[in-house]
C-alpha cells in the first residue's frame, strides 16, 4: 500500500484514442487518479459522470484527470464516446497496477466477500508526491470533494 508523502511510482498504461498515458508526463500538473470497476456499470457510470461535468473546473484548476480501470481499451474508447468524457481512461488490464497502488482487493459486494476493485481516488500533486487518499464508499458528492481538496492547494 502506498502511503501519503511518498512519490507515487511511476506508470505508463494503453489509453483511450490508441494512445499511452504516463504519469511523470502530467508534471508539473496535479493529477486525479481514480480507480473504478467497470465502464458503464451504474456507480461507475455515476462517479465518472460527475467528474466529467466538473472536468472544466479541474482543467481551471490545473489538474489532470486519470480514470483507471481494468477495461481493455476498446470498451473505454466506445463507453468515452458515447458519453462524452472529457478526460483520460486508462486500461490496467492485468490489473498489476491497481493492485501494486492497494487498489484491489477483497471487499464486500452485496454481502458477501469477493475480491474486486476497491473504488479510490488518490490526489498526486505537481512534484508527484501522493497528498490524498479517499476510499470511495458512496459516489455522489465524491468528485466535487477532490475538486475542493485540488482547489484548496
Amino acid at each position: 500500500m502506498l502511503t501519503l508523502g511518498q512519490i507515487a511510482p511511476d506508470f505508463t498504461l494503453p489509453c483511450d484514442g490508441g494512445s499511452f498515458v504516463t504519469l511523470s508526463a502530467q508534471k508539473p500538473a496535479p493529477v486525479v487518479l481514480f480507480f473504478y470497476g467497470k465502464d458503464g456499470t451504474p456507480s461507475c457510470t455515476n462517479e465518472m459522470m460527475e467528474f466529467n461535468a466538473l472536468v472544466s473546473k479541474f482543467t481551471e484548476a490545473g489538474a489532470k484527470i486519470i480514470g483507471l480501470s481494468k477495461d481493455k481499451v476498446a470498451a473505454h474508447d466506445k463507453f468515452k464516446a458515447k458519453m462524452g468524457i472529457g478526460y483520460v481512461l486508462a486500461s490496467d488490464h492485468g490489473g498489476h497496477l491497481m493492485e501494486e497502488w492497494g487498489a484491489f482487493g477483497q471487499k464486500l459486494f452485496f454481502g458477501r466477500q469477493v475480491l474486486g476493485v476497491l473504488r479510490s481516488t488518490v490526489l498526486i500533486d505537481g512534484a508527484g508526491r501522493i497528498i490524498q487518499w479517499w476510499k470511495v464508499d458512496r459516489v455522489k458528492g465524491h468528485a466535487a470533494a477532490v475538486l475542493a481538496a485540488v482547489q484548496a492547494r
